[in-house]
């Protein structure tokens, strides 16, 4: 919709496809429509003659072999992404984020250290506005912080970011891409346009090659990057910069995205105390390892947006206190990954597993010997079960580790079911 706007600024002719004909897209159509578009839904978002278009602007959700895409592309029309096509009509310093996890919580730290510092920046990409929506508003910001997915990214071709951050990699979405290598591909384009003026803040542990920006490097895990981690404090070689207390943000992937938002603010000039004035007061988003309540001295933790197994063994590292002292709610939506990977990582750390949606069968036999694996059929019994359970452990983490798609509409509705269920607990008291 908003790639639509842009174009109809522009003067372009713009018709919408769509194969989905439900009621909520067809007032969304209703709505472009009314503003000059031609609408192309249901069975007719087969094209009937895609040569007479110069352009083809895909949603990121689609991939490039679908059939709607593939009708532009086999004839000759170029198909791009909306922030490709956007980028061209931005004159603001563009910070583009990408990586595996912890985009959202560093595009929202970058925004509020930032704005507190006196620029006038926005937060988008694949995080609220679209870059579209950005472009066309009335406002002319200095900064625009990008959270940018690798579907996104399989399009860029003029796409430049002044600074790009990588916050980190692991596999996901193993249902769109071949393999691994493909995946870590598509996010690397993130650096394709970039010379030596720009600027690369990339996580130290995954070694990234063939950088032409100025690199700087953090990680919270190993002491060779530029920003590290000792005894609870960020540090950037022999400098104390701050403590982690001194924020309201926990754990050590917290602490990566700390250092990789200060790392930007050290790039655009700005002091230590002003970035920590700014940060002090933020909160972690909803559905992060969000501390929900206590029941019975065990701590509820929603971390619905674990969408991927490296998601969901920070969130297990960042909580265990000891050994065996977690119960964790896993599962989800088949999306290739490999539960039998990280099952000696679930062991030492876990309980029992109670697990979920239409991947609890495959995690039960892949984690079969080594975890306590319980199976529920929603979530309201799997809370129930795990507060069962808890007895001796110090969490009931709720971290899937895969997506939701299977029984929910995304991880904010999944994450506000667990939240549901924890409240009847509490009432149930």
């Amino acid at each position: 919709m908003a790639a639509a706007r842009l174009a109809l600024r522009e003067g372009a002719n713009v018709c919408i496809f769509d194969t989905d004909n439900s009621s909520d897209l067809r007032g969304r159509a209703e709505e472009l429509g009314s503003e000059g578009c031609q609408i192309a839904i249901g069975d007719d978002a087969v094209c009937a003659d895609p040569r007479k278009y110069a352009l083809a602007i895909i949603s990121p959700g689609i991939s490039l072999d679908w059939k709607i895409a593939t009708q532009f592309t086999d004839s000759g029309v170029r198909v791009i992404g909306e922030m490709e096509f956007s980028y061209p009509f931005c004159s603001s310093a563009i910070i583009g984020v990408t990586g595996t996890n912890g985009k959202t919580t560093t595009v929202e730290l970058i925004d509020k250290i930032l704005n507190g510092c006196g620029e006038t920046a926005v937060a988008g990409g694949n995080y609220g506005r679209p870059l579209a929506d950005i472009v066309c508003d009335s406002i002319c910001y200095s900064s625009v912080i990008l959270e940018i997915s690798s579907f996104q990214l399989e399009t860029i071709s003029e796409f430049h970011p002044s600074v790009a951050v990588w916050t980190n990699f692991a596999a996901d979405h193993l249902d769109r891409y071949s393999g691994i290598d493909e995946y870590k591909s598509a996010k690397m384009r993130l650096f394709v346009n970039q010379n030596e003026k720009d600027w690369a803040v990339i996580n130290d542990k995954d070694e990234l090659q063939g950088l032409t920006a100025q690199t700087v490097t953090f990680s919270a895990y190993q002491e060779s990057g530029n920003y590290s981690l000792n005894q609870g404090n960020i540090v950037c070689g022999d400098d104390t910069l701050f403590s982690l207390q001194q924020t309201k943000l926990r754990g050590t992937h917290n602490a990566e995205n700390l250092m990789a938002a200060t790392a930007v603010a050290q790039i655009k000039g700005y002091s230590i105390n002003s970035i920590l004035d700014s940060l002090s007061d933020y909160t972690a988003p909803q559905h992060r390892c969000e501390l929900v309540a206590t029941i019975d001295g065990v701590d509820y933790v929603n971390d619905s947006k674990a969408t991927n197994l490296h998601a969901m063994e920070s969130a297990l590292r960042s909580l265990s206190e000891s050994e065996d002292d977690i119960v964790l709610i896993a599962g989800g939506k088949d999306k290739g990954l490999s539960f039998v990977d990280v099952a000696d990582s679930v062991s030492r750390r876990v309980k029992y597993a109670i697990l979920i949606g239409e991947t609890r069968f495959e995690i039960a036999e892949n984690w079969a010997g080594q975890v306590d694996c319980r199976l529920s059929e929603d979530i309201d019994e799997a809370v129930n079960l795990g507060r069962s359970l808890a007895k001796g452990a110090s969490t009931v983490l709720f971290s899937p580790g895969t997506s939701s798609f299977d029984m929910f509409s995304g991880y904010e509705e999944r994450g506000d079911l667990f939240k549901a269920a924890v409240e009847k607990q509490i009432k149930q008291k």
